[in-house]
């Protein structure tokens, strides 16, 4: 039987990845719905392709010009709007699985829908459990939902655990300790500036900034890599994910991206995932799970590796990294707080309106004016993430 999915975030790097794995695997994968923003074009492109029933766009004049557009092509999906929109499709009863790949905190309802309607859901939004882990792991477990996870280095993670403790995508619930697991250990590229002089990280720009050297992402992603806030936020996704505790979580500089995550064993052991760096691999992971799939990438060859390196984060150099790993001390809703403002802060980097070093700046002042605490509903956190987003914009404005 045919697995039906519906992938929000069909435009950008994990849209694409997707897309190709169902190219490559049609007896097995149905597309219900595709989700953008404002690439109309792609859109109909892609829905003249595989045909879903709906897409999905969130401004309503893109509607507009995507109804015709489709029209125009004798294609008949249907144009759904806004966050409704994004809910209906993730919890659609023909759907079994949701890629949920929406950049930012505005991913987040969706995926909770999916949740709530006890859907196998592939997050590669890791906004999701950096802004509410324990909301999103209580609706998971309550409505018997399975989370797998796209993010190159948790998926590794979940490879190298034990099946008994990771159950096919269940949320966890016991110790890992109890499994012998003393470490998770999430490997980091560094991005392009893990050995730039500190005194000249001022002087960074935008352009310079989204040029990974490994990865091809979004701009948004590649300047949390090049900040390292996005390991802050992924050591944050861990700790919901496996059921970590902060000081079993830990995050190291490996350059070239070849071994993705390891876990480190009490016997001394310790299990890595390696692969060539190309979202595909994980994506089909999750798509398979629990079979493997052909994902094509290009094998990894290891006769042309000259070396693997490995080196501490520099704190200095990357505060960011070094705030998002005090937030994940602190718990509460810090981290909503932390995304929100750090989401302002690189769209304002962007533009520049402020420098690279400044991203940090605007982040700790707006953490340390929160009134942090537990927040129980995702109004609440809708609510904090607003607030940190007007806090954001007046640090940006002093800048």
């Amino acid at each position: 039987m045919k697995q039906v999915i519906s992938i929000l975030g069909a435009t950008g790097s994990i849209g694409d990845s997707t897309l190709d794995i169902v190219r490559r695997h049609r007896d097995q994968y149905e597309v219900f719905a595709l989700a953008g923003n404002r690439q109309w074009q792609k859109l109909i492109e892609l829905c003249t392709e595989f045909r879903p029933q709906y897409v999905v766009v969130m401004d309503e004049d893109v509607a507009v010009t995507l109804k015709q557009g489709l029209q125009a092509a004798s294609c008949a999906t249907q144009v759904l709007l806004g966050q409704q929109g994004l809910c209906e499709v993730a919890s659609a009863s023909e759907v079994t699985m949701v890629m949920a790949a929406i950049v930012g905190a505005a991913g987040l309802p969706s995926a909770l829908a999916a949740a709530k309607a006890g859907k196998t859901i592939l997050l590669a939004n890791k906004e999701t459990l950096v802004v509410s882990g324990q909301l999103f792991m209580d609706t998971v477990r309550e409505h018997g939902a399975r989370v797998l996870p796209v993010d190159s280095e948790h998926n590794a993670v979940f490879q190298v655990l034990p099946h008994e403790l990771t159950q096919h995508g269940r949320p966890i619930t016991q110790d890992l300790a109890d499994f012998g697991i003393n470490e998770i250990i999430l490997t980091a590229s560094g991005g392009p500036f893990w050995q730039r002089d500190v005194a000249t990280m001022q002087d960074i720009t935008p352009q310079q900034a989204v040029k990974h050297p490994n990865w091809s992402m979004g701009q948004k992603i590649s300047v949390d890599s090049a900040s390292m806030m996005n390991k802050g936020l992924e050591l944050i996704e861990a700790r919901w994910l496996f059921n970590a505790k902060p000081q079993q979580l830990t995050a190291v500089i490996h350059p070239q991206s070849v071994i993705h995550s390891m876990v480190r064993y009490r016997d001394g052991s310790v299990l890595a995932q390696l692969g060539t760096p190309d979202m595909r691999t994980p994506i089909a992971y999750c798509m398979g799970e629990p079979e493997r799939i052909d994902s094509g990438v290009k094998p990894l060859d290891f006769t042309t590796l000259s070396q693997l390196t490995f080196a501490e984060p520099d704190l200095e150099r990357f505060p960011c990294l070094k705030l998002a790993m005090q937030v994940l001390a602190s718990g509460g809703d810090a981290p909503c707080v932390l995304n929100a403002a750090n989401e302002v802060a690189v769209a304002a980097f962007l533009q520049q309106q402020i420098g690279f070093t400044d991203i940090a700046r605007v982040v700790e002042q707006v953490l340390a004016e929160a009134n942090t605490q537990i927040s129980h509903n995702i109004d609440d956190l809708l609510a904090k993430d607003a607030w940190a987003r007007i806090a954001a914009q007046q640090q940006v404005l002093r800048v």
